[in-house]
């Protein structure tokens, strides 16, 4: 037997336990409310029975004192009639009713204050359940605000999870490869394709650009001395009158084509200002 009870103990703690984490409290309060209000129906119709007889007793004692009223006027007219066995039994009717009259008083006396007691509990049990309402209303706002905030951290800790941040790092890595090989690929066609000599073009542009970036930096912060106002056409001059070295190297050649390419550029710039 010591088994059996421990097992149905078991049985009924883990019962419960499930019953109480399958309780939604916006559910559970809506239906306190709902039976508070189905009580409060309840008591309204008491209150109203009970309203009810304490008129009808009112109505009763109303009626056996007009009765006794009524019986005594009878005794006074068999006096004036000069019967007087009449008159007296006249007064005994007039008795009955005059005690049916005090108990029916007594009665509803009793009756309308217990009606009172009922009304002022039932005011009582309305305002208790207006208030419940308003509580219910805060515990539900509550319980809406906890399960926000909860499912914010279940995010949060879900974005805390380094398995995602890996993820992001093993793409990024992919993608720098997948760059890396489509570069390759690229300097591979152009070394196929023979255009190793363009590549060079643009190699000693960039590189030409960047000594005059660092040159002009220079002479404005008087580093180097300004640089004398030569125009393009005695630069070519200059450069055609001076004497060629006897021999000049693949790069020399290169850059002497890169330099009169640019004067030609700044000639037809020049021809364009003056055109406007």
């Amino acid at each position: 037997m010591g088994i059996f009870s421990r097992l149905a103990k078991l049985i009924q703690s883990n019962l419960n336990d499930l019953i109480s984490r399958s309780e939604d409290p916006e559910k559970m309060l809506n239906q306190v409310v709902l039976d508070m209000n189905n009580q409060l129906v309840e008591a309204k119709k008491q209150v109203a029975a009970s309203i009810a007889d304490e008129k009808r007793l009112a109505k009763q004692y109303e009626q056996e004192a007009a009765n006794a009223q009524e019986w005594e006027r009878r005794a006074m007219m068999a006096l004036r009639a000069g019967n007087e066995q009449l008159a007296k039994e006249g007064l005994a009717r007039k008795h009955e009713h005059d005690e049916l009259a005090a108990t029916l008083q007594e009665q509803w006396t009793k009756q309308k204050a217990a009606v009172d007691q009922l009304k002022k509990a039932l005011r009582l049990l309305s305002d208790k359940i207006e208030e419940a309402k308003r509580k219910r209303n805060v515990l539900v706002a509550r319980k809406k605000r906890a399960e926000a905030q909860k499912a914010i951290q279940e995010t949060m800790s879900g974005l805390r999870d380094q398995s995602a941040f890996e993820t992001f790092d093993r793409m990024a890595q992919k993608i720098d490869q997948l760059e890396a090989e489509a570069e390759a690929q690229g300097e591979i066609s152009e070394e196929l394709a023979g255009d190793g000599l363009a590549t060079q073009f643009q190699e000693l542009e960039r590189t030409h650009s960047a000594d005059e970036d660092l040159v002009a930096l220079k002479r404005k912060m008087g580093i180097l001395p300004p640089e004398e106002a030569i125009g393009p056409r005695q630069a070519v001059q200059a450069r055609v009158a001076a004497p060629a070295p006897a021999a000049k190297s693949e790069q020399d050649e290169v850059a002497a084509a890169l330099e009169e390419l640019e004067v030609e550029q700044q000639q037809q710039e020049e021809k364009r200002k003056a055109g406007r």
